[in-house]
């Protein structure tokens, strides 16, 4: 599915690009992610998201295949597999900056692939969760590049605490990211699951118990 996003940031363009890029900063405004390592091209890390009941993490890489500074231009592919089962989850992120009234417009493409869990709420779901989080980046991201000046050459000074020693991010709560009345929707496709899952269980025990009772009549 293909996702569009756009939000603003009130500093100039240039400040915004360098702190778009500079990961440590910018990932404690990522809900439910955790970065490991990044050595200015290669992002490594996890993002946890949390369906209802059930918490699911996605752990792999994130690479800038493009970061084109005249252009306020930048690519990144990210992908990574569930620890636990056999989910994906697959993004090509797009983002182009321009001076807007003196701050700057952040235009987003998103080309998402999901597989397992989180994909049952399916693209109008996922696109709301994908507003919402956008606009609390942003939120994030503005506060942040309001707390520090930019360093010499416009670009923002390194951030205080080291990405490593951060505390560990609150995995991303789909549910509650989506309002109410997302959520329930995706609630009941939940609780539609969750019966079926039931039902099945019940039905594979009815048929053991008929094997069974017919095994002792012979």
């Amino acid at each position: 599915m293909e996702l569009h996003h756009e939000f603003t940031v009130p500093v100039p363009v240039d400040e915004a690009w360098h702190a778009l890029l500079d990961i440590e900063r910018v990932a404690p405004c990522l809900p439910g992610a955790v970065v490991e390592d990044y050595d200015g091209r290669t992002v490594t890390g996890s993002v946890k998201v949390r369906v209802g009941p059930v918490t699911v993490t996605y752990r792999g890489t994130a690479v800038f295949e493009e970061q084109d500074g005249s252009a306020h231009r930048m690519v990144l592919v990210a992908s990574g597999r569930e620890t636990r089962g056999q989910g994906t989850a697959r993004a090509t992120v797009t983002a182009t900056l321009a001076e807007r009234d003196g701050g700057t417009a952040v235009s987003v493409r998103t080309d998402l692939t999901v597989t397992g869990r989180p994909a049952q709420f399916g693209r109008g779901v996922l696109s709301e969760v994908g507003d919402r989080l956008v606009g609390q980046f942003a939120d994030c991201l503005a506060a942040r590049l309001a707390e520090r000046p930019p360093g010499p050459g416009g670009e923002p000074e390194p951030p205080g605490e080291d990405f490593r020693d951060a505390v560990p991010a609150q995995p991303l709560d789909l549910l509650r990211t989506a309002g109410m009345p997302v959520a329930k929707r995706a609630a009941a496709v939940a609780a539609v699951l969750a019966v079926l899952t039931v039902a099945a269980a019940r039905l594979r025990r009815h048929r053991r118990h008929r094997a069974g009772h017919r095994a002792g009549h012979r």
